[in-house]
């Protein structure tokens, strides 16, 4: 049976892949996959605290699809901002990015 720790490694190891994923990444698509996964990481943490902590209660549950819902509008805002600026711009690299500078 795994413990609280083997969940909160995972979530760790998650986080971390997602973060270095976030910063060494130049592709668009790829850092908000990235992201994707540090909300991944924190989800898991969420359940596995729910489960050793408040079996009875779901609140971590709630919690993780709350989640879940703000990452989807989030990646689909995200994702259609990319494609309008691919359409003016022709790339997806995250230096090339400078429309939103002052």
């Amino acid at each position: 049976m795994v413990g609280l720790e083997g969940y909160l490694i995972l979530a760790a190891a998650l986080f971390c892949i997602g973060l270095f994923g976030a910063f060494a990444k130049k592709n668009v698509i790829s850092v908000l996959m990235s992201v994707e996964l540090m909300l991944n990481a924190a989800i898991i943490n969420l359940v596995a605290f729910n489960r050793f902590l408040a079996p009875a209660k779901v609140t971590g549950h709630i919690f993780a699809i709350f989640i879940f819902v703000v990452a989807a509008a989030g990646i689909a805002v995200g994702l259609a901002i990319v494609i309008n600026i691919y359409r003016s711009r022709a790339t997806t690299n995250v230096e090339d990015f400078n429309i939103l500078k002052w």
